[in-house]
C-alpha cells in the first residue's frame, strides 16, 4: 500500500469505500455493505479526501451527497472495482463473501407496483436490492457514474455506451370520477377537449408531461391548461382524481383496481390510445456482479411472460 501511496495513487480499499458510500447515499449505509463500522468508512473517506485533495460528499442532515469531483472519480473506477471484485472473488481485497448488492432505480410508481412483487422470489434466494426512485434523465446520469447497476427508463437512453431492452408497454388513459363523468357525458366525442372546460386537472407536474403528450397523440391539439393540483407521485393522483378533485390522464396498470371497482371512470376511448415504452438499461461493467445478470434477465423474463 505504500508503494501506491507513494505513487500518488489512491488505495484500493479507500475506493471500495468511497464506491459504497456514492452508490449508497450515506457513511451509515456504505458501511453496512461493507460489514465496517460507520466511522471506520468516514475516516477512509476523509483518508482518500486527503490523498485526492478534493472534497468528495458534501454533508446533509440525512445522508451525503456527491461532489462533480465524486461523480468524475465514480465514473472512472466504477467498471474497473467491479471487475476486479468479479476477479477477487468472495473473501478478496474487494469481495464482501456474497455478491454485491443489485442497485436498482427507476420511477417510483412503476417500481413499486410493477417491479418489485416480481423480485420477491429472488429475494428469498439471497439477492439483494438497494432501490432507488428518480427521474429518467437523472437515473439515466447516475447509472452512467456508477450510482445504479440496472434503471427502468422511460425513454431508450441515446448513445451506444448504455445497454437497454425493451420492458413493457403503458398505455394511458383520461380518466375522472363517476360524478365528474356523469357531467361531461359523451361530449368529449363531440366536442373534444373544449368539454373538458370548467373541470379541474391533476397531475404529476406543472409541465403536465403524461397530459400534454395525450394531448398531442389523441386530440391533435397543444394543451394550454394550468393544473388545479400537482402531485409528484402518480399514486397521489389517483387518489385525489378518484376523490373528485378533477381529472387526469394515467397509466393504465396503475390505475387498473379503480377502473375495474369503478372509483375512476375512462372518459374517452380513443382508436389510437398513446403507448409508452419502458426499457431497462445497464451500466457498462455491472454484468461482473452475477446477480445484475439475474435480476436483469429476470425482469425481462418476466416482462415478456405477461
Amino acid at each position: 500500500m505504500r508503494d501506491r501511496e507513494a505513487n500518488g495513487l489512491p488505495d484500493l480499499n479507500l475506493l471500495r469505500t468511497f464506491l459504497a458510500v456514492y452508490r449508497s447515499g450515506s457513511f451509515t449505509a456504505g458501511a453496512r455493505l461493507l460489514g465496517l463500522s460507520q466511522p471506520t468508512v468516514t475516516t477512509q473517506i476523509r483518508a482518500l479526501e486527503t490523498q485526492l485533495g478534493r472534497e468528495l460528499f458534501a454533508r446533509l442532515p440525512r445522508g451525503v451527497a456527491p461532489t462533480p469531483f465524486a461523480d468524475e472519480l465514480a465514473a472512472r473506477v466504477v467498471s474497473p472495482l467491479d471487475e476486479l471484485g468479479a476477479v477477487s472473488g468472495p473473501g478478496g481485497p474487494l469481495g464482501a463473501g456474497d455478491a454485491d448488492p443489485v442497485h436498482l432505480a427507476g420511477p417510483a410508481e412503476y417500481l413499486s407496483h410493477s417491479v418489485l412483487p416480481t423480485l420477491a422470489p429472488l429475494v428469498d434466494k439471497g439477492v439483494r436490492l438497494r432501490i432507488a426512485f428518480g427521474l429518467t434523465d437523472d437515473l439515466l446520469d447516475a447509472l452512467r457514474a456508477g450510482r445504479h447497476d440496472l434503471v427502468v427508463a422511460t425513454v431508450r437512453p441515446r448513445g451506444r455506451t448504455l445497454a437497454s431492452a425493451p420492458l413493457a408497454d403503458e398505455e394511458f388513459v383520461l380518466v375522472a370520477a363517476p360524478a365528474w363523468a356523469e357531467r361531461i357525458g359523451t361530449r368529449l366525442v363531440t366536442e373534444g377537449p373544449a368539454a373538458l372546460h370548467g373541470v379541474p386537472l391533476v397531475a404529476y407536474a406543472e409541465d403536465l408531461p403524461i397530459v400534454r403528450r395525450y394531448w398531442r397523440h389523441v386530440f391533435g391539439s397543444r394543451l394550454t391548461r394550468t393544473p388545479a393540483v400537482t402531485v409528484p407521485d402518480l399514486r397521489g393522483v389517483i387518489a385525489a382524481v378518484a376523490g373528485g378533485a378533477g381529472f387526469s390522464v394515467l397509466p393504465r396498470y396503475l390505475c387498473a383496481d379503480e377502473l375495474a371497482s369503478g372509483a375512476l371512470v375512462p372518459l374517452h376511448d380513443p382508436d389510437d390510445a398513446p403507448i409508452n415504452t419502458t426499457f431497462l438499461v445497464q451500466r457498462p461493467g455491472s454484468s461482473t456482479n452475477p446477480h445484475v445478470t439475474l435480476v436483469r434477465d429476470h425482469l425481462l423474463r418476466s416482462a415478456h411472460q405477461e
